[in-house]
């Protein structure tokens, strides 16, 4: 059974930046996304990062601004998070794929079995 842990959330002023991590444990995967989900809104995929060929995925609101990569002694995945700004304050959840990876569909949730608990970004002054 595979575990994701999350860490690196918090609270950071508009203009800042902030790095999580997703550490993996317990089984492999294809893939490890990054959603979020704010208050009264439907999760969204962000980012992901595919173990098989490395390619690297962003959703249009953060592209230019969020970076994905991964460390495979820690076998760890991180998202480096510039620029942040309020529209980016929401929960944030990482999220892995095995046997269901679909490039084409990086950014659906049902390509997912297994999610983290959550954490919480807030960008405020």
């Amino acid at each position: 059974q595979l575990q994701l842990v999350e860490s690196g959330g918090g609270l950071v002023q508009p203009g800042g930046s902030l790095r999580l991590s997703c550490t993996a444990s317990g089984s492999p995967y294809y893939a490890i996304g990054w959603f979020r989900q704010a208050p009264g809104k439907e999760r969204e995929g962000i980012s992901s990062f595919s173990t098989t060929d490395g390619r690297t995925f962003y959703a249009n609101s953060v592209k230019g601004r969020f970076t994905i990569s991964r460390d495979n002694a820690k076998n760890t995945v991180y998202l480096q998070m510039d620029n942040l700004t309020p529209e980016d304050t929401a929960i944030y959840y990482c999220a892995a794929s095995f046997g269901l990876w679909i490039a084409s569909e990086w950014d659906q949730t049902r390509i997912y079995n297994y999610w983290g608990q959550g954490t919480q970004v807030t960008v405020s002054s």
